[in-house]
């Protein structure tokens, strides 16, 4: 018994009066009070309810500061059992338990629910249980390889024509097809456009820009529109594009006063050559507003009734330029001249000869001319040519080389020409100084022409043109005669 009382008196701790059960008791309760006040209320037993709750508020705040701070410090240190308890943490504090594999906030801010779902994190590829489908490779992706996709089909997309420039690409096309009649390259150059739905306004900026042109811009239109038929451009498609034209008549008639007529032209040659149905002007019938759109109507409806219509529409805008047949363009020229000579008109006959389009063709025109001089009777023809040629030199119709190229046709079948005209040399002498002496012909020309005298002696001068020389040592003695008279 005395044992048992020294061990309690040498555990106490030293204090100036006795501690009894109850502080020793109190004691246990707070492990964390410390203070020399309160422990004094607490010996002297001056407690009030107030100051007892108070104390208690107190010392659970200092406990759980307590408890923060020490947790945060052994955070980093704490170890693991086997069992994955901590060792030496309290297993009744909020926090007591800590696990470092654990994915919800420890803030205390959230939800408390993981993160992702539980499939977030370095290393994680997705939450337990899902799987994978295969994904296409991505071309920005660092690791993808073009050679290990397989076959790689390349395609080449051509973006679908604007209609705003589809002017811009297709006037071009037409201006060079002018230029070259080659209607293959059109159709090949059509097939790299994607037109789309704007196809059928090929036809109507065609026909627009041949209004503007010339004839054989009209006629080479017509061929052009007859091989596309079919291949890039159906009758809907063309039936389109002609109601399309007679709606902007009004404003064709602008540039082009003959539009109507010209458009009548078009419609009844495209029926012709199976490019629009026959039934296309029967669409039209008692629907028509437009004083214009009917006159083209008109105009393609006396065509489509003529006789013998088919072979006449063939060339219902004549054949063009350098596609006439030389024989044709040579009774073109006669007519024409002849028609000058009972008219006197020298702005027709320029006309006339304007839309032919031959000005390659020019010195056949010089030659008829010469030759319609040498065999008339009297002077009037005579100063009639010459007052055609002067006009058609003063223009520029007719060009140097072209006129010299014609007399040098002249002196060169003056041999021929003089067994009809017998006095064909000294006709061609004075028709020569008459041009001359109106600025048709310049004086190298006059000079290059042979005289009479070359050929009564039959010398070859050293002044002599080489022409001339060329006709004396080829002619017979009978066409030396009739040179001489």
């Amino acid at each position: 018994m005395a044992t048992e009382v020294d061990t309690w008196s040498t555990n106490a701790p030293q204090a100036d009066g006795m501690f009894s059960f109850d502080n020793n008791l109190a004691e246990a309760n707070h492990p964390y009070s410390g203070d020399e006040d309160v422990n004094d209320a607490e010996v002297n037993g001056n407690w009030t309810p107030q100051e007892k709750a108070l104390h208690e508020a107190r010392l659970k705040a200092k406990a759980k500061r307590r408890l923060r701070k020490s947790s945060s410090r052994n955070s980093t240190s704490e170890s693991f059992s086997e069992s994955g308890d901590v060792v030496g943490g309290d297993p009744n504090s909020p926090k007591g338990k800590v696990n470092t594999n654990d994915r919800k906030s420890r803030t205390g801010k959230g939800r408390g629910l993981p993160k992702k779902g539980g499939a977030g994190g370095k290393g994680v590829w997705g939450a337990a249980g899902m799987v994978y489908e295969d994904e296409e490779p991505d071309v920005r992706d660092p690791n993808y390889d073009e050679s290990a996709q397989g076959d790689t089909v390349y395609a080449t997309v051509v973006p679908e024509v604007d209609e705003r420039e589809l002017e811009k690409m297709v006037n071009p096309i037409v201006q060079e097809y002018f230029e070259h009649g080659d209607t293959k390259e059109v159709q090949m150059l059509l097939k790299g456009l994607n037109l789309g739905p704007h196809k059928y306004e090929f036809s109507s900026l065609a026909v627009s820009l041949a209004l503007e042109g010339k004839a054989s811009h009209r006629e080479l239109t017509s061929r052009l529109l007859s091989d596309l038929s079919g291949k890039l451009l159906s009758q809907s498609d063309m039936a389109r594009a002609f109601d399309k034209m007679l709606k902007e008549l009004p404003d064709l008639i602008l540039d082009t006063p003959e539009a109507p007529q010209m458009l009548g032209q078009f419609i009844a040659r495209a029926i012709a050559d199976h490019i629009l149905p026959m039934s296309f002007l029967d669409c039209y019938k008692g629907k028509v507003d437009c004083d214009h759109a009917r006159v083209a109507l008109d105009r393609a409806a006396v065509l489509l009734t003529m006789k013998r219509e088919m072979m006449r529409l063939d060339n219902v805008w004549g054949v063009g330029g350098g596609l006439r047949p030389v024989k044709h363009l040579i009774k073109e020229m006669n007519l024409l001249l002849k028609e000058y000579l009972i008219s006197g008109d020298v702005a027709e006959a320029e006309h006339c000869l304007r839309d032919l389009e031959v000005p390659h063709f020019h010195h056949e025109l010089v030659y008829e001319t010469i030759v319609m001089v040498l065999e008339s009777k009297g002077d009037t023809a005579s100063h009639m040519m010459i007052k055609l040629l002067k006009s058609f030199w003063k223009t520029g119709l007719i060009t140097v080389d072209q006129m010299n190229r014609g007399f040098e046709r002249v002196y060169n079948e003056l041999p021929e020409i003089s067994l009809d005209v017998p006095h064909a040399h000294s006709l061609m002498e004075s028709f020569v100084d008459l041009c001359y002496k109106e600025s048709v012909i310049t004086k190298q020309l006059r000079d290059a022409c042979p005289s009479r005298i070359y050929f009564i002696s039959g010398v070859d001068a050293p002044f002599m043109p080489q022409s001339s020389q060329f006709l004396v040592q080829f002619m017979s003695e009978r066409q030396r005669d009739a040179w001489t008279g």
